[in-house]
């Protein structure tokens, strides 16, 4: 029943020591539909059991003793009730069976004095309830961590009846093996339980914990503090923290606490902090991977700003001059990590960049003209329509400085003015058009 649901849980304080970035909640709900789809599964799993031969000895008083074997057992049919799960606050899942059915085919063989018998058997088990109680946890280098802390097993009724070589004897005896097989079920069946709790420990485990998203990103999420589980939910504390793949590097910035709204009416709830989303900025950063040359053709048709010295001479009046009539390339890069703030009611982005212009030449050599150096602040607001992500996002400021000159100094206001108006009316548009998947 619960290692289904408990694999889900693997979608704990250690020596990190650091505040969550990612946060998850598993509501009752959650728990609920989760409990549903683990039934077909749990089905599956019962029907394919290879039962575990049974033996024994049982005293017939004056008459000696029987002694018995049922091997090669396997399940021939199953009527299997909706089993229950709930949360145990402060250890885990709590979960029940109530009123499983099973029929059972095997073989036995039987020897009393010098009679012996043998065949096959047809055994039904009626009223069985099983439940059990999965304590979660997490371990030192933070995986879930499952282990049984309890489980009771009861068989209500029991039939067997033989076929074969001195059926129609030993059937007779049945009366007197069936409290002892009864009682040796209802163990393996907790053995059973127990077995299945721990292969889903050593699957979590053998998990990791570190995750390649993209070649260039990894996803470090090993749980920071034990799972805490309350009555109405289980709260999982992840790292959340990308790093490069070039260097494991942290960022100058530190994870601060952050609250996740409750949802009670959904299945899961997931956050990240404003930490997760600004370590993925600063591993790009770091790598060197927020830079990119932009040239005139790259430039959307409507853009008042064309990448050519002649056009350019607009801004720059030297430029046609000194370089007349060739095509420029700029080479843009983040001059510091990109960072997103997330307030009660928008999220702030601000972006610093610096821009190097360059002339390409008849020869392909290229002239080094200017660096220009950016400021922009963004705001803006998500909200979830129609099942997917989407946002609205608007330009605060931009200021655009003149960082060095190979061409001598100019104004740049009319510049700042016209990538204003580039941006709003191009890159804006199409980002807020865009839906984030």
């Amino acid at each position: 029943m619960g290692p289904s649901l408990l694999i889900l849980l693997s979608v704990a304080a250690h020596a990190w020591g650091s505040n969550p970035a990612i946060k998850a909640v598993l509501t009752d709900k959650g728990l609920q539909y989760g409990t549903h789809v683990g039934t077909d599964w749990l089905q599956a799993r019962i029907r394919a059991l290879s039962i575990p031969d049974i033996s024994g000895d049982v005293s017939l008083r004056v008459l000696g003793s029987i002694h018995y074997t049922l091997s090669g057992m396997s399940v021939a049919q199953l009527n299997l009730p909706a089993p229950t799960m709930v949360f145990s606050e402060g250890t885990g899942v709590r979960a029940a069976l109530s009123g499983l059915s099973v029929a059972v085919r095997g073989n036995w063989n039987i020897q009393f004095h010098v009679i012996t018998g043998s065949g096959t058997l047809d055994m039904a088990l009626f009223k069985v309830d099983v439940s059990s109680l999965t304590r979660v946890g997490s371990d030192e280098q933070g995986h879930l961590s499952v282990s049984s802390a309890q489980c009771n097993s009861s068989i209500g009724g029991l039939q067997i009846t033989f076929h074969g070589q001195a059926s129609s004897f030993f059937q007779r005896f049945v009366k007197y093996l069936k409290c002892q097989i009864k009682s040796q079920i209802e163990e393996k069946i907790c053995l059973a339980v127990k077995q299945g709790i721990e292969d889903v420990e050593n699957y979590l485990a053998a998990s990791r914990v570190s995750f390649q998203v993209n070649p260039a990103l990894l996803l470090d999420m090993p749980l920071l503090s034990s799972p805490v589980v309350q009555a109405s939910d289980i709260n999982l504390n992840f790292k959340g923290e990308f790093y490069s793949v070039q260097s494991h590097t942290e960022p100058p910035f530190v994870a601060n606490p952050f609250q996740l709204p409750r949802q009670d009416n959904f299945m899961v709830t997931l956050g990240a902090s404003e930490f997760c989303v600004n370590s993925a900025a600063f591993a790009y950063f770091s790598a060197g991977l927020l830079q990119i040359n932009i040239t005139d053709d790259m430039i959307p048709s409507e853009s008042p700003i064309r990448l050519n010295t002649t056009r350019f001479g607009v801004f720059v009046p030297q430029l046609p001059k000194m370089f007349p009539d060739m095509l420029m390339l700029v080479h843009t890069y983040a001059s510091d990590t990109p960072m997103i703030s997330f307030l009660p009611d928008n999220t702030t982005l601000r972006l610093s960049g610096s821009a190097k212009a360059y002339a390409i030449k008849p020869d392909s050599s290229l002239a080094p003209l200017f660096r220009l150096d950016l400021d922009a602040r963004f705001s803006g607001k998500f909200m979830m329509v129609d099942g997917k992500l989407k946002g609205s996002l608007m330009m605060n400021n931009l200021t655009l400085m003149l960082g060095a000159s190979e061409v001598g100094t100019f104004q740049t206001t009319s510049l700042e003015e016209q990538l204003k108006v580039v941006v709003n009316m191009t890159v804006l548009p199409k980002v807020n058009g865009e839906h984030i998947p």
